[in-house]
């Protein structure tokens, strides 16, 4: 049974998602700031996290990026707004995903077995395709892990799911679309920021000048590509 935790600081809506899940058949854990999120992780398995941005003592931005520091379980951010801004930040911090408040409960669910399917599938010690390499980087998909010239390199599922189909087609450009619907299992629907800034965050971690990346390039017009060295 995987376990999920809420963290929201309207309890109404942490009632009602709640409910949602326990149907389908998770075991829930609630908090309603992110010191008690935190609290929580320490003492309990959590599979997965649906995060609120706006909530008092410590936001959702700060609390996922503590999450971060020792944590790659998926986060589903929830936001009050429609702007842009509140999207991107939980994105830069780490967050795997967000819906947008108000939201039908179906999408929420479907984001939530979507990132639980990646996160298992990605977190397995299934026998896959092997070891690829391009110059120093180094991207093992049997122990899901990355490394830069010998040195491991810590990235979310989401992260290791976009580079890893990149370097096993080291060369080759996808588009957005493309890196969305391969890595995500789904059709895209919301793909540019999305996939945008996980690429940025990879990049930051691979690359000794994110701004003149090496490994990890854009093909203006077209989408990105794992160059071939």
């Amino acid at each position: 049974m995987y376990s999920i935790l809420i963290c929201d600081d309207e309890k109404e809506i942490a009632d009602a998602i709640e409910i949602y899940l326990v149907n389908e058949g998770y075991r829930v854990w609630k908090a309603y700031d992110g010191m008690e999120a935190l609290r929580i992780l320490d003492q309990q398995t959590v599979h997965l996290i649906i995060m609120d941005i706006m909530m008092p003592k410590l936001d959702g931005i700060r609390t996922t990026a503590r999450i971060r520091e020792q944590r790659n379980i998926p986060i589903i951010m929830l936001s009050a707004k429609s702007e842009d801004y509140d999207k991107v930040m939980g994105l830069t911090v780490g967050a795997d995903d967000y819906v947008t408040k108000p939201f039908n409960p179906l999408e929420l669910l479907a984001r939530v077995k979507s990132q639980l399917r990646r996160y298992t599938t990605l977190g397995s010690m299934e026998k896959s395709a092997g070891i690829y390499r391009t110059g120093g980087l180094e991207v093992n998909v049997e122990t899901k892990e990355v490394s830069v010239d010998g040195e491991i390199v810590h990235v979310t599922p989401v992260e290791f799911g976009i580079l890893s189909f990149l370097i096993q087609h080291a060369g080759k450009v996808f588009s957005i679309d493309q890196i969305y619907e391969q890595v995500w299992q789904e059709p895209s629907y919301r793909p540019e920021n999305t996939v945008a800034v996980h690429i940025r965050r990879i990049r930051e971690k691979i690359e000794i000048n994110p701004k003149e990346p090496k490994y990890l390039k854009v093909v203006w017009g077209i989408g990105y590509k794992v160059e071939k060295i």
